[in-house]
């Protein structure tokens, strides 16, 4: 199955490692860092030029990208279960 985070961004639901909402997980400095490192590793995509309300991680250990999208986790969560 395919999920749509935005604009024409769709992944494959088998790459996701993870959904998280922004607004609770970057108040850690661990994801704080690890965004950061993305960014710095132009590994960041941005979906939109809107609010973000959450980031997916899509990829391998080691070979990630973090897709920032306009959608809060539980629209995401509820089009990857739809189909």
């Amino acid at each position: 199955m395919y999920l749509h985070l935005g604009a024409n961004y769709v992944i494959n639901d088998k790459d996701i490692l993870g959904i998280f909402d922004i607004e609770t997980t970057t108040v850690s400095p661990i994801t704080n860092k690890y965004l950061s490192m993305a960014q710095k590793s132009h590994k960041i995509v941005y979906t939109t030029y809107d609010l973000p309300r959450s980031f997916v991680v899509c990829g391998e250990k080691g070979k990630t990208t973090v897709y920032v999208t306009q959608y809060n986790t539980a629209t995401l969560i509820k089009r990857e279960m739809k189909f």
